[in-house]
């Protein structure tokens, strides 16, 4: 497999910056950018949608305008929601090369592909849209981010085999999942010969702040929880690069430190590993990582991750500020858990396939 122009697997993920009130502390972020530079890392992921649409112009002001084209490696991504028809792509790619200050993006990805989607993206021809951007050189290389079963993966990279990296989620509480599958997903990538990337190797956080129970068979070892999933989903020699989103300095320090002498994980830290994840599926929490798709196209304007993490942390961590965030931070202005009309639409985007309409009725019940 080729694994291109990155250095090391330790990739800086831009979807969950430092924040100063409503803004990026761009402040923070240019230290951040400059320890993970200096110690030997150049990857970047960003989307037009991260941050509602900050990322990319954090990208820019800290990255891009601070340093020499050569000194990073960039992947940006085309969204569903920003192109009805072919005719939209290439304006809008154009103003992400704008907004990124670049004049080409390494990796070029189809984003958060699915069974559905894929349809969409197939009508409008986006697929091919950017091969032609590729051929032009404005894209390096061509791939696609992906949220479905393994059946469907193979399905869109038989029919575009022109495809030459996969973004998955992969970490070892969804390596066996029914509804995530990422091993069969890092399998069916490997039986096409395409590196992968990896996103979400700590679950949206849930694998770095783990209950006690779980948190001290890490602690057993001398390892804190985020070292030890990151170091995971590093493992295969299929992997090409693991996404973390870091938000503070301290998260960053920490990566690098175990991620510029990349070690696999050894059997004993393999087999705590296997331990935390049956302790947390033991505990039944709602398994969502805080993507924050379904909350875009919400009519009551739910910010479901939010009240599923309050949710999680009143009946698994006995966090007694629970009811205080639920009613007082994230249903100010916003629809409660029992607004639900049971529309669907945020089960059909989700991508850890969670039922979130019964869900919510059980996060009615506990805070209303």
């Amino acid at each position: 497999m080729q694994y291109f122009n990155v250095k090391n697997k330790l990739g800086f993920g831009l979807m969950r910056l430092p924040k100063k009130g409503m803004e990026i502390d761009c402040e923070k972020l240019n230290a951040m950018v400059d320890k993970f530079i200096a110690s030997g890392f150049n990857y970047f992921d960003t989307a037009h949608g991260y941050h509602n649409g900050l990322s990319e112009k954090a990208f820019k002001k800290c990255v891009s305008d601070r340093y020499p084209r050569e000194a990073f490696t960039i992947t940006d991504k085309l969204t569903e929601p920003y192109f009805k028809t072919n005719a939209d792509i290439r304006p809008f790619f154009e103003n992400q090369l704008k907004t990124c200050g670049v004049e080409y993006f390494d990796f070029y990805l189809m984003h958060s592909q699915n069974k559905v989607n894929f349809e969409h993206f197939k009508r409008c021809r986006a697929y091919e849209e950017a091969l032609k951007l590729k051929e032009e050189g404005k894209i390096k290389h061509f791939g696609i981010s992906f949220h479905d079963t393994a059946d469907v993966l193979d399905k869109i990279m038989t029919e575009y085999p022109q495809i030459e990296v996969v973004q998955i989620q992969y970490n070892y509480l969804d390596y066996d999942d029914i509804a995530v599958q990422s091993g069969k997903c890092l399998k069916t990538c490997e039986k096409h010969c395409k590196p992968v990337i990896v996103m979400e190797p700590i679950k949206g956080g849930s694998l770095a702040n783990l209950i006690p129970e779980a948190k001290a068979v890490a602690d057993e070892l001398g390892i804190s929880a985020a070292q030890l999933a990151i170091r995971f989903a590093a493992m295969p020699d299929s992997i090409m690069m693991v996404l973390s989103g870091m938000s503070e300095p301290s998260q960053l320090e920490e990566n690098v430190s175990f991620m510029s002498d990349y070690r696999k994980l050894s059997d004993e830290e393999l087999a705590a590993a296997e331990r935390i994840k049956k302790i947390i599926r033991g505990k039944n929490m709602i398994a969502c990582t805080a993507c924050r798709y379904c909350v875009d196209g919400c009519p009551k304007s739910i910010s479901i991750p939010d009240l599923f993490a309050c949710y999680n942390a009143k009946k698994h961590f006995n966090d007694w500020n629970a009811d205080f965030y639920y009613d007082s931070v994230h249903t100010v202005g916003k629809g409660k858990a029992s607004d639900c009309i049971k529309c669907g639409k945020c089960e059909r985007i989700c991508p850890q396939k969670l039922p979130i309409r019964a869900l919510l009725v059980d996060v009615a019940k506990t805070f209303e």
